[in-house]
């Protein structure tokens, strides 16, 4: 009996060595790789459709984890194989990989700042954005006029052309295009707030707001003649005037007809049927012809009160113009203007 005691006993302190061993191992296994060259942390993208076997080899060639064969079973044991957020990161060194693998279900993906200047259309938008790896263009420009989307934003229009804000972004790597519109559209919300605040215009009214304001961008240079010009064209409006806005012709001509940017207009440009003509149609273009900034839609809302009808450009250099009154006074300030053009 004492003997078979005994065997028990060894077999037991046995187990309990291997035991040990194993979970010595495993610790081993799961713990952070010694320090790498290169700082305390490293850039790591995880690719679309990547296998976890792929992205635990790069990970242990990477030495950011010790074993890829601990890091597969691992995520298979806690059923999240295909769970790994794609996109690119910062990896902090001396992690274990087991905290890693936390990381990358989180998916905090190191983040690519874009900066969208005031007065661009979609499609100059869209390029910058797949030139930057943020979403494929033409993925951006089907979200962009997504019905669906459009009523989930309060959208009223056919495109979201103008209701995305000029800004400065972070966007992850490849990140869901109708995800970037929403952003951008959400900002634009927050701008209004701040520009108008306590004062929640209609959809409509918001509309027409804001295609004036995309007007007013596309033909400011020097922000304080911005409200000038909303009051020469509200004066307009007003009397059912054409707005005779060159910049709507040149969106005609670039996004509609996708011709190159004309160095100067002709008469014929001028005679191009179109409904965002405002030579040719009286009011308000159907909508926005460019994503305005702060600065327009501030003009759009809080206008100049004047009785000026007209502007030219003055100084080609600076980008001021000439308010008139009258016909009269701008046909002489169109003369004088165009006597300095070489």
């Amino acid at each position: 009996m004492k003997k078979s005691l005994r065997v028990l006993a060894v077999f037991c302190l046995l187990v309990l060595i291997l035991a040990g061993a194993a979970a010595a191992a495993l610790a081993y296994l799961d713990s952070p790789p010694p320090a790498a060259a290169g700082g305390n942390a490293a850039a790591f993208t995880i690719r679309r459709g990547e296998s976890l076997a792929s992205v635990a080899r790069r990970l242990e060639e990477a030495g950011l984890i010790r074993s890829q064969a601990f890091l597969v079973a691992y995520s298979k044991l806690r059923d999240s194989e295909t769970l790994f957020q794609r996109g690119s990161y910062l990896v902090p060194r001396g992690k274990t990989a087991r905290e890693l693998h936390d990381f990358f279900l989180v998916g905090s993906q190191l983040l690519l700042r874009v900066t969208v200047p005031e007065g661009w259309a979609l499609s100059r938008m869209a390029a910058l954005l797949e030139e930057r790896g943020i979403c494929g263009g033409e993925d951006f420009l089907a979200a962009a006029g997504d019905r669906r989307l459009l009523d989930s934003l309060g959208i009223p229009a056919d495109s979201a052309l103008g209701y995305l804000f000029p800004d400065t972004y972070l966007f992850p790597e490849d990140f869901p295009a109708d995800r970037v519109v929403a952003e951008m559209a959400d900002n634009f919300r927050r701008k209004i707030a701040e520009i108008a605040p306590g004062s929640a215009p209609g959809p409509s009214v918001l509309h027409e707001r804001l295609t004036l304001a995309s007007i007013i961008e596309r033909e400011y240079r020097d922000p304080g003649e911005a409200p000038l010009m909303a009051s020469v064209f509200y004066n307009r409006l007003g009397v059912k005037m054409a707005l005779g806005s060159c910049a709507t012709v040149e969106y005609i001509i670039t996004e509609i007809l996708k011709k190159p940017h004309p160095g100067f207009l002709t008469y014929a440009d001028l005679e191009i049927p179109s409904p965002y003509n405002t030579y040719q149609h009286a009011g308000l273009p159907p909508g926005p012809i460019c994503n305005p900034g702060e600065t327009a839609l501030k003009a759009a809302f809080f206008p100049a009160q004047t009785d000026y009808w007209y502007f030219v450009l003055k100084d080609p250099g600076a980008g001021t113009h000439f308010f008139s009154r009258s016909l009269r006074e701008h046909t002489t300030a169109k003369v004088m203007y165009l006597k300095k053009v070489p």
